[in-house]
């Protein structure tokens, strides 16, 4: 139920013009959804926590050959909304995650439940972040900080100094990158 404001869209795409070009979404979103919210603006873009890097508005989209959480694993996961109806279970794609905004007082439930599924050596390559009213469950490997410092690599990003905003646990992996990606400009 997200909805993005007109008015976001056009801040944004006269931040895109000013930059040329070097503005770019880092979201846990797949880069479809984010495509999807944004429409008609399309800028480069880090989707799935750093598992899908697109360069250019219009370029290729790269995924990561890293391990994916399992069917079986995804399965259990999903069983977490019996705890509570007001519990979502939201496939990613390349995470899984486990919402309970509408359910604030489930979250010691939610986390225990996750930490029970993750006790299994199939979760040895699986990294459990909490977040606001969220719990999501990823492979390890990859990150909004090392999609980050990828899109650094290339123009309209190589040699400027980075700058993000993000609001939740999972961007500090993006805000710890910072230092060292501003160093190198």
């Amino acid at each position: 139920e997200v909805r993005v404001p007109t008015r976001l869209q056009q801040a944004l795409a006269a931040l895109k013009t000013r930059t040329c070009g070097a503005i770019a979404f880092v979201s846990g979103r797949p880069i479809a959804e984010i495509d999807r919210l944004f429409a008609p603006l399309k800028l480069a873009a880090v989707g799935g926590h750093g598992a899908e890097i697109r360069i250019t508005p219009d370029g290729e989209i790269t995924r990561s050959k890293l391990a994916r959480i399992d069917d079986e694993l995804r399965s259990e996961f999903a069983t977490i909304v019996e705890l509570d109806k007001g519990i979502i279970v939201e496939d990613k794609g390349y995470s899984v995650a486990i919402h309970y905004r509408l359910a604030p007082d489930a979250g010691g439930e939610v986390m225990k439940h996750i930490v029970a599924i993750c006790r299994s050596e199939r979760c040895e390559a699986l990294e459990i972040l909490p977040g606001k009213f969220v719990v999501e469950v990823k492979p390890t490997g990859y990150d909004k900080g090392s999609g980050l410092a990828e899109m650094m690599t290339v123009p309209p990003f190589l040699d400027r100094k980075p700058i993000f905003i993000g609001d939740d646990v999972t961007d500090h992996a993006a805000f710890a990158a910072l230092p060292a990606l501003a160093r190198k400009r």
